[in-house]
């Protein structure tokens, strides 16, 4: 069976200090590069803290989209900018959604008559 982050991450992000003894805290890094990030974040950063800004980004990749938080987590440490969640944020929030415009197909529906006539026509 397999532990998944979001089932518990806002417990820790109010609790870190279980964050280092927890039994299961290698699933926590659900990637590599979460790991990479908290790994950049402990050399910022001591002990709690680093857990505290960890478990921020975790929280941040549970309430949005991981793979999104994974993609500015490995930006971030690409460019050698300290991986925490308000970078992660800004990085985010950056990207402009453009909803593309879709045009409405007409319908005609004397063809899907046509159809069930032909399917009836052959069914008996």
């Amino acid at each position: 069976s397999r532990i998944d982050y979001r089932h518990f991450i806002w417990s820790l992000v109010r609790k870190p200090g279980a964050f280092p003894r927890y039994k299961y805290r290698d699933a926590l890094f659900p990637t590599v590069t979460f790991r990479r990030a908290y790994d950049a974040l402990t050399e910022v950063h001591a002990g709690r803290q680093a857990d505290l800004a960890y478990l921020r980004v975790l929280h941040l990749a549970a309430s949005t989209l991981q793979s999104d938080v994974e993609t500015a987590l490995q930006l971030l440490l690409d460019e050698g900018v300290r991986p925490d969640s308000d970078a992660v944020k800004s990085l985010l929030s950056s990207e402009s959604v453009t909803v593309p415009e879709l045009a409405v197909p007409e319908i005609d529906l004397n063809e899907y008559d046509a159809l069930l006539d032909s399917a009836l026509e052959v069914a008996s």
